[in-house]
């Protein structure tokens, strides 16, 4: 069983009050849309609130959201085709804008392997 880590905040949010930035490595993150990927859980009102989870390096987040809410989101994004899919030009405009940062580090991990052998 893995342990969440738990020195990250946790932030309980709803996906239109958070930044694009955040929606838009939500959208990669499940390109298949949201509302199969819903959990429940008790907020601290002792309240039943179904959420998408979701982390980034800094901050685990719980993205409030009903399943039917879910649907109509994707719905009326214009990012995600009529079948609920994140369009392919879509994922790769995302996918290059937030893994720039991750092929800088594999290029740096390349030039030392090609110098050095690494055990």
């Amino acid at each position: 069983m893995s342990k969440m880590n738990t020195t990250k905040p946790r932030v309980i949010k709803d996906y239109e009050k958070l930044p694009v930035e955040i929606q838009e490595q939500i959208k990669l993150e499940y390109p298949y849309g949201f509302s199969d990927s819903l959990i429940t859980f008790t907020n601290k009102e002792g309240q039943i609130v179904s959420a998408l989870p979701f982390e980034t390096e800094d901050r685990y987040y719980m993205v409030r959201m009903t399943v039917s809410e879910a649907i109509k989101i994707v719905e009326d994004d214009e990012d995600f085709d009529s079948d609920g899919t994140l369009k392919d030009g879509i994922r790769e405009e995302y996918e290059s804008k937030y893994t720039d940062e991750m092929e800088d580090i594999d290029d740096v991990a390349d030039e030392i392997s090609d110098e050095e052998d690494i055990f």
